[in-house]
């Protein structure tokens, strides 16, 4: 038996950290998984591949996220769920299946908050992301962070904002411009003393290492690992709050054993 997870994005995001993490962490305890998506980013991370060369037989367990797919050969076919209104699963004319029947056995949610909010009767299970441990230590400059991508949807202008209101000198931007309109009238036209666009940084201590604090403003957060980060780390985070469920790897292996068995 085989593990395919298929994902319509693979570009840096929560959602592709997941699924690397998850890859690692079943290769490393037995399994044999494979990663596949459209971009390059996530190939040198785990065992990857290609969208263009995903093929999947009726031994596998098919992982999706994030991709329409029509009935698949396959054990088990599982919807690894990280979004709410990108990727409904409501009976409406935003869905990507519409009257369509859903071809997955289970969904996979990250949280009790995204289950509710999808509010869609189907067989599931709620299992969170990994959250990578990270050893911090105050740099003491009078930096803020923010983590994630640059758009309407994170409210990068308002994390901006606490941030300066709470005294902080400088302001690191660590994430990538999705939206060139909203970062043009709302980011822009801060002098790059003071907010510095530092885009993605892989290397999360590098990160983390150089604030004194995070601040999120997002709409709307599925789990919220930037959060869970900040928290099990000790660094002061500050903004929307989700909450969110924290397990070990053992946790997160075991939930995944109960479905893959």
């Amino acid at each position: 038996m085989k593990i395919r997870i298929l994902s319509g994005w693979s570009n840096p995001g929560g959602s592709t950290i997941h699924h690397i993490n998850l890859t690692n962490l079943l290769n490393d305890n037995g399994y044999d998984c494979t990663f596949y998506g459209p971009h390059e980013w996530h190939m040198d991370k785990c065992k990857a591949d290609h969208t263009n060369r995903f093929y999947t037989t009726k031994e596998d367990i098919l992982t999706s996220h994030f991709i329409k797919l029509p009935p698949m050969p396959a054990k088990k076919h599982i919807l690894s769920c990280h979004e709410t209104n990108l990727f409904p699963l409501k009976r409406d004319n935003e869905s990507p299946y519409k009257d369509q029947t859903l071809p997955y056995d289970l969904i996979q949610y990250v949280s009790e908050f995204q289950r509710a909010w999808h509010s869609f009767e189907h067989p599931y299970v709620i299992i969170p992301p990994i959250v990578e441990k990270i050893e911090w230590s105050n740099p003491k400059n009078n930096t803020a962070g923010i983590i994630g991508s640059i758009d309407e949807h994170k409210q990068t202008h308002k994390a901006i904002k606490m941030a300066l209101d709470d005294g902080f000198k400088k302001v690191l931007l660590y994430g990538r411009i999705n939206d060139l309109q909203y970062f043009n009238q709302e980011i822009a036209s801060y002098d790059r003393e003071v907010v510095e666009i530092c885009n993605h940084e892989n290397n999360k201590q590098i990160m983390y290492g150089s604030v004194e604090a995070v601040y999120h403003a997002s709409k709307r957060e599925t789990f919220g690992l930037v959060e869970a980060e900040c928290k099990a780390a000790g660094i002061p985070y500050r903004g929307v709050e989700n909450n969110p469920e924290i397990l070990t790897d053992e946790e997160i292996l075991e939930r995944w054993n109960q479905i893959l068995r």
